[in-house]
């Protein structure tokens, strides 16, 4: 039996579901899994001696990564690097087929740029809509990149781009990595 280990940085909380549904799918096989959220691990520290693998997912806000991600990755890239890993990115850019690979996102390619740590894998994963739930800031910024990249601009749009069956394998996938 492995044991793995899905830490992630959530803001509105559908990075969570993700990190939930890969958690689950590893159970589902018959594997440890835990998963926790980066704030948990800066606070509580991280038993990383107890993992096979490590997943790190993130999401993109406004283009780019949140800044304690990066530094949680600085702080603990030695840890990180010692096991097999895995990085996943969600954003709403990656509800199309060409923007959903690692080569055809531009922010899975901008974190390979800025990131200390070079994952050994990676996934990138469409991410949600939901301007009911944003600020007006934040919905009159996301309503621009939308209008950029031909997507939805409705206020009123909820929209789950992410496929959960793909999430669910890889899950699995990370299984495999695991040593």
């Amino acid at each position: 039996m492995k044991r793995l280990l899905v830490l992630y940085m959530s803001r509105g909380g559908h990075t969570a579901r993700v990190a939930r549904v890969i958690m689950e799918s590893v159970r589902a096989e018959g594997h440890e899994c835990d998963m926790m959220d980066i704030n948990e691990a800066v606070h509580e520290s991280v038993d990383w001696d107890r993992y096979d693998l490590v997943a790190l997912g993130a999401p993109v806000l406004y283009g780019t990564y949140d800044k304690g991600f990066f530094k949680f990755i600085d702080d603990h890239a030695t840890q990180i690097e010692a096991k097999p890993n895995s990085f996943f990115n969600l954003s709403v850019v990656a509800r199309t087929p060409e923007k959903a690979t690692v080569e055809g996102n531009r922010y899975m390619q901008k974190f390979l740029e800025l990131s200390p740590w070079k994952p050994k894998d990676m996934k990138v994963i469409a991410g949600k809509v939901n301007y009911p739930a944003w600020g007006w800031l934040d919905t009159l910024a996301i309503q621009m990149i939308m209008k950029m990249t031909n997507g939805p601009t409705d206020k009123n749009s909820v929209i789950d781009y992410t496929d959960w069956e793909d999430v669910k394998a890889y899950g699995r996938h990370l299984i495999t990595l695991a040593k």
